[in-house]
């Protein structure tokens, strides 16, 4: 083995060379995966306070065509905004009233269970609901 001479003067020198390296190359790759790590986490933060629109079970939208019923875009937001107030008062099933409309929405998972016109609910009692939002 050939050793240049005034290269190290040391053994100490030679391990704070390609010790301290690799350990100052292995924190710059901690660094880089923490900041790809740290925008993921920001990505899906913002994707989950988007509010996820309104959607139909199959029996809401069968209700829906048997009962003649048609959502305006206007109605459609109404009724998106009573989930939203529902949900931020801890509501789990509730009833939202949008004109002469009744829709029962389960709000954990935005998702319209069953929806009529007001004239048509038997005596006008709801059950198994923990709230109610009148738009």
């Amino acid at each position: 083995m050939k050793i240049q001479n005034n290269q190290f003067l040391s053994i100490e020198q030679l391990q704070a060379k390609y010790f301290t390296q690799s350990k100052q190359g292995k924190e710059n790759t901690d660094v880089g995966r923490s900041l790809r790590f740290q925008d993921i986490l920001n990505k899906t933060a913002e994707n989950a306070e988007k509010p996820a629109g309104v959607r139909f079970s199959k029996h809401a939208a069968n209700r829906l065509a048997e009962r003649n019923i048609e959502l305006t875009d206007n109605q459609m937001e109404r009724l998106q905004e009573g989930t939203m107030k529902a949900g931020a008062k801890g509501i789990n099933e509730s009833l939202v009233l949008v004109d002469q409309l009744a829709f029962i929405v389960n709000i954990p998972n935005h998702t319209v269970v069953t929806a009529m016109n007001q004239t048509e609910a038997d005596e006008n009692i709801f059950t198994n609901i923990d709230g109610a939002i009148i738009i």
